[in-house]
């Protein structure tokens, strides 16, 4: 009989809706039910792809005995951390301040009061390496709650007032300034990973904020060091197993420091940021691997995540039926010498062996090996390896698929939408820039409302129930203003003015401060405030980033105002903790160069001033805007849809390109070349 799941539009959720457990989502009648009873609440966190959380889901949520002994002690709270990150946030800042570190599943416990006081992750069945089982967990916090009450709340009452009273020591910080950021660079210099490319150890996660920030970097003083990082990382992921080497896309981190072994679920996001970072690794370098990327990636957001409705997909699970009905990590992926022969044939599986780094001992489990690319791509074997590519690609096709999490969720679409959009102009790629603007038209028919609130999640078309926070108002408002500049449609900066006006609204405490919250949204134990950038821009930087742009395309005081206030956590934090706080790195870097703003006027579908457009697209210049179309001038120019392109007039009847810092302008060039040259020094 399914539990109360059965009627939730998550995915995650509805996996869990024929557990034996009888499972509450996140409401408050859940509490109201815990305060009937008299017992504390069991909250389980977790995401659709993954695999620990389906393990545990196996090992204990499908088990009848252990349903029983939940279903008999606690309300059972089951939470898709994608739908409700605040909720998320709050209680894994109380598991890592408990214990030192945190993940998913997340297990954590609470009084009716939603107040925690025991926590963990993933528990096993039965006592393991020290660890007690799950079992013996709910018998204990049964136990407590039943003969030491006093005891239990008092700890929790603990946990609040100390989570109460974190709070950041950045208001009223200057934004960063040459002095910050050279020892940013300094910093990150030391954590490189000279061998490999990436920073730090294993596991190692892709730095694609890190990179821009160092793309940045290097765009505006000329360092060398900093480009180098950035094409060396970009090129040794690029050529490991943490990317597809068939089908294109990243997963989501590599488990060695070497980017040989993936955890194999790929997510939304992390291909939006890559596919970004690697067309935009390509306008610096030229790096044919890069645009292969960037194009692939993209590709494979299409093929594989985009919804009927427009919109795209939140991930891939890493796990797969291996062909004997077990769920594996990886399944799908990986591939033996032998398996190779059966789809290629001896001598050009043999030849594929070398060229992908496939052994007879195998690089990941049971004699499999991810594919790589170790030796490099072999530019005389072109054909056969593309040959070669495309009968693995389509005998893969014919393996039992990962499942896919449906969910549409409003910021990383946004972060999808500013990807395809960008790499679709910059390798005219027009399907691609069509593919960004219908994911935006979805994200502006079903995920905002009439004031403009966004809901966080959609699903087969249907707006989800929880609100959004402020990473989704920030990241779908960086999208918007990436297609306005790469269709001149100024409808898409109307549309992000409004949900930045709501950032400054509703999500904007005192000396720029900001909350991944709306002042009116649903009341934790705390209003959770996380400035880091982790597995995709923070709320906090994304706003920043996305505030910047629009007060350069607009001259909005107010706005910029906001993001070099909000970029002062960036001052506090960058030059010792830079790689969390990449993001808001490359931010400042725009900030310290202008950001410059670009205004090409033509008459529609002049080639010349299409030329103009493209080289302002390829220009390195950190977070220049650029707006084009018409000449709005006299009378026509109140009525622009770009404030940059009023009183910008032909420059004798030829098209022009203006090149201004705060508005204030050079001389107009009619010269691509030209236009080059002022954005790139």
């Amino acid at each position: 009989m399914a539990n109360r799941l059965a009627h939730e539009t998550s995915p995650y959720l509805l996996q869990h809706a024929d557990n034996p457990v009888d499972w509450w989502p996140w409401s408050p009648e859940a509490f109201a039910e815990a305060r009937r009873r008299d017992v504390p609440v069991l909250l389980s966190v977790g995401y659709s792809s993954c695999h620990w959380c389906h393990v545990m889901a196996h090992e204990s949520f499908e088990d009848g005995a252990t349903a029983a002994s939940m279903n008999a002690h606690f309300v059972n709270v089951k939470v898709d951390r994608e739908e409700r990150p605040d909720v998320d946030a709050v209680y894994m800042e109380a598991v890592q301040a408990a214990t030192g570190q945190g993940g998913w599943p997340m297990t954590v416990f609470l009084t009716p009061d939603a107040e925690p006081f025991y926590f963990g992750t993933y528990f096993p069945p039965e006592p393991r390496h020290g660890m007690a089982s799950f079992g013996q967990v709910l018998e204990g916090v049964s136990a407590a709650w039943q003969g030491r009450r006093a005891e239990v709340t008092e700890v929790a009452g603990n946990i609040v007032r100390e989570l109460a009273g974190r709070s950041l020591a950045v208001g009223g910080a200057k934004a960063p300034g040459e002095p910050e950021l050279a020892q940013a660079l300094l910093g990150l210099t030391r954590e490189y990973d000279a061998g490999h490319g990436g920073f730090g150890g294993a596991p190692k996660f892709p730095p694609s904020m890190v990179v821009e920030f160092l793309l940045r970097h290097h765009a505006r003083t000329g360092a060398e060091g900093a480009l180098q990082m950035a094409a060396d990382t970009c090129e040794r992921m690029a050529r490991g197993g943490i990317y597809d080497q068939l089908g294109g896309g990243f997963a989501r981190y590599s488990v060695d420091r070497e980017w040989i072994v993936p955890h194999f679920e790929k997510m939304l996001y992390d291909n939006a940021l890559l596919c970004r970072v690697y067309a935009h690794v390509w306008r610096v370098t030229g790096s044919d691997l890069a645009r292969r990327v960037a194009l692939e990636t993209a590709d494979f957001m299409v093929r594989e995540l985009r919804t009927p409705e427009g919109g795209f997909a939140s991930a891939l699970d890493a796990d797969s039926d291996d062909g004997t009905g077990r769920q594996v990590e990886g399944a799908y992926y990986v591939w033996t010498p032998a398996q190779l022969a059966e789809v290629l044939g001896e001598e050009d599986a043999a030849h594929a062996a070398r060229y992908f780094g496939v052994t007879e001992e195998g690089t990941f489990e049971e004699g499999a090996s991810v594919l790589q690319l170790p030796q490099g791509e072999g530019v005389a074997d072109a054909a056969r390896i593309a040959d070669v590519r495309a009968r693995l690609l389509a005998a893969r096709e014919t393996r039992p698929r990962p499942g896919r999490d449906d969910k549409v969720v409003a910021a990383w679409n946004g972060l999808a939408v500013a990807a395809l959009a960008e790499t679709g102009a910059l390798f005219d790629r027009p399907d691609l820039v069509e593919r960004a603007t219908e994911a935006a038209d979805l994200l502006v028919r079903v995920h905002m409302d009439e004031s403009a609130r966004l809901a966080r999640t959609s699903r087969e078309g249907h707006v989800g129930a929880n609100a959004g926070v402020l990473e989704d108002y920030a990241d779908v408002a960086e999208g918007f203003l990436a297609l306005a500049g790469v269709t001149g449609e100024g409808v898409w900066l109307e549309f992000a003015g409004f949900l930045l006006d709501l950032v400054l609204d509703r999500f904007t405490g005192e000396d720029g401060a900001l909350y991944d919250t709306a002042h009116d949204a649903e009341q934790l134990i705390r209003r959770p405030q996380d400035p880091t950038d982790n597995a995709a821009p923070s709320g906090w930087t994304a706003a920043a980033g996305a505030l910047l742009s629009y007060a350069a395309h607009t001259g909005s005081e107010a706005h910029r105002t906001a993001a070099e206030a909000a970029l002062g956590v960036v001052t506090a934090l960058g030059p010792r903790a830079p790689r969390f706080v990449g993001w808001g790195l490359a931010v400042a870097e725009a900030l310290l160069d202008g950001p410059r703003e670009v205004a090409v006027v033509s008459e529609a579908g002049d080639a010349a001033g299409a030329e103009l457009v493209r080289a302002a697209l390829r220009a390195t210049a950190p977070g220049a805007v650029l707006a084009h179309g018409r000449p709005a001038t006299g009378a026509d120019a109140g009525g622009a849809e770009f404030p940059l392109l009023r009183d910008r007039p032909l420059v004798e009847g030829r098209p022009a390109a203006y090149v201004c810092r705060h508005f204030a302008c050079d001389a107009p060039t009619t010269d691509p070349a030209e236009l080059t040259r002022k954005l790139t020094n």
